[in-house]
Formats: structure tokens, sequence, C-alpha cells
């Protein structure tokens, strides 16, 4: 048997190796080919993540894991591992990419309803918080057919707009 808190450790740094595997990829194609044309390609990447994890979870497989992805914190906000290595590495656009995996995989799942962020410890809240809305026409289409579909997440869209002008 191993300690609850050990077993935690060690699912906290597979999570700070994919946040470190995502910034790595994504920072390389932006440097590549320029904020646009990287973001697009990074975009496209986490349409494809989201539709992978849906049909992973639908096929039976756990979609997180229980203990170690979060950082529990007394009175506050837990902290996900992949924002606090992104914050870290002062990469908050391209973390928040990878923040839309929550309504990729969701809608991928079921194209009615998409999961946004509320608060999102990486552009600058004390932590995340979710809800589940249902999604547009527009919003559909942005994920099918788009190449920018960041709108689906409001909070995420608006940043990166005022970030990127």
């Amino acid at each position: 048997m191993v300690p609850l808190n050990e077993a935690e450790n060690e699912v906290k740094v597979v999570t700070q190796r994919l946040a470190l595997l995502h910034l790595s990829y994504a920072r390389t194609l932006v440097d590549e080919f320029g904020w646009e044309e990287g973001k697009k390609l990074i975009l496209k990447s986490m349409k494809k993540y989201g539709v992978n994890v849906a049909n992973w979870t639908a096929s039976g497989h756990q979609g997180l894991p229980r203990y170690g992805f979060w950082e529990r914190r007394e009175g506050k906000p837990e902290l996900c591992e992949l924002g606090k290595v992104m914050v870290e590495m002062g990469e908050p656009e391209l973390g928040a990419l990878y923040c839309l995996i929550d309504p990729a995989k969701t809608m991928a799942a079921d194209p009615t309803k998409k999961l946004i962020h509320t608060k999102n410890m990486i552009l600058g809240d004390e932590g995340c918080s979710f809800e589940t809305v249902p999604t547009t026409d527009e919003d559909r289409r942005a994920l099918a057919e788009g190449e920018d579909w960041e709108s689906v997440d409001p909070l995420i869209d608006s940043y990166l707009k005022k970030r990127r002008g």
C-alpha cells in the first residue's frame, strides 16, 4: 500500500509534466509560425484532444484522477496543478488555450452543452470554477468548423482578446 499523500504527489508530478509538454509544443508552434497561425494549430490540437478525451471517458475510462490533480487548500479554492505550472512558467495565454479542453471535451460528448470557466487561476483568479451551460448554434459551428473557436468559453475568449487585441 502506498500512502495517499505519496500517491497524490505522483499524480501531481505527472500532471506537471503534462503542463510542460503542452507548453513546449504550444511555444514551439507560436515561435515557429507566429501567434495567429500557432494559435490555430494549438486550437486544432485541443479540439482533437477534446474528442479523444470524450471518446476515452465514454468507453469507460476515468476522466481525471481523484487525487493529486487539484491542490486542496483550507478555506480557499483548490488549485489546478496544470494551472500552477502555466502561471509559474509565465505562459497564461498558452495555458488558457489548454483550458479549452473543458468545453471541447464536453461538446464532443454532447454538442448541446459545454463546460465553461467562470473563474480561471491562469487568468489571475484565486482558483478555477466552472459552469455547464447550453451551447448555441454559433458555439457548435465554431467548434465544428472554425479555426478560432475559443469563443465557446467567454472568459478565455475575453482574456485572449484583451491580451492579444
